[in-house]
């Protein structure tokens, strides 16, 4: 039996290609719908900026009228005279004005010197003050020699007071005077544990004789000593 269609004809041989050609469609209009995006315009507003250019003040020009330049002055021709030579001329001699006085040299301008009570202590000054009686001495012996001297003349004028001794009082007594320039003793001073022990000491210092200076490079200096007298009760 021979069939009734042309088999070229018939629409179920490309139902397969077909159905994928649909079914991509569906799936692609699937994906828009999905995917589509709306905006609200409504809501959305752009203001606007005046920008307005500053004010600039316009400053006005001033114009200076300077006066016109004043006219030259002619120049006026001094009028020369001629003097004859032979006639006779005092000749004028300039005087000077250099001063005439003779300026003295610095060799020959005294100059007082101002004397200054310089102090040494008795341990550092060049050439000690003497004691009379060490003027023989040897010049690095004269400082024992007036130690010795004044050991000498406290025991020679010792004298305890009486009060001190009622009273039991002893001690050591610190005497400080000074051998001025001219060398007599001066600015005597004293510590000690009693007044009546000071006063003694005092009579003591008091009864130094007139020495020779201390020197420091030739010159008379004021030399201090110190020294303490012992007080003791036998």
């Amino acid at each position: 039996m021979t069939p009734k269609k042309n088999p070229k004809t018939d629409l179920n041989n490309n139902r397969g290609f077909y159905f994928q050609i649909g079914l991509i469609l569906v799936l692609l209009m699937t994906y828009f719908v999905l995917e589509w995006k709306s905006y609200d315009q409504s809501g959305i507003y752009i203001g606007s900026i005046n920008i307005s250019q500053p004010k600039v003040d316009v400053i006005p020009i001033i114009e200076i009228q300077t006066p016109p330049p004043a006219a030259p002055q002619p120049k006026t021709i001094e009028k020369i005279e001629v003097i004859d030579n032979d006639l006779n001329q005092q000749e004028v001699i300039p005087i000077s004005t250099e001063s005439t006085t003779e300026i003295p040299k610095i060799a020959d301008i005294p100059v007082k010197k101002d004397e200054i009570d310089l102090v040494v202590p008795f341990i550092t000054v060049e050439d000690v003050p003497l004691f009379p009686g060490c003027e023989l001495v040897a010049k690095d012996q004269r400082r024992v020699c007036f130690q010795e001297k004044m050991n000498e003349h406290i025991r020679k004028n010792f004298e305890y007071p009486e009060i001190a001794r009622e009273m039991n009082v002893q001690g050591k007594v610190y005497v400080q005077f000074t051998i001025a320039k001219d060398g007599s003793i001066t600015d005597v001073m004293m510590r000690g544990p009693d007044k009546n022990l000071e006063k003694e000491a005092a009579r003591i210092i008091s009864k130094l004789p007139k020495m020779t200076p201390g020197k420091q490079r030739g010159n008379p200096v004021k030399v201090p000593f110190s020294i303490p007298i012992n007080f003791v009760l036998q």
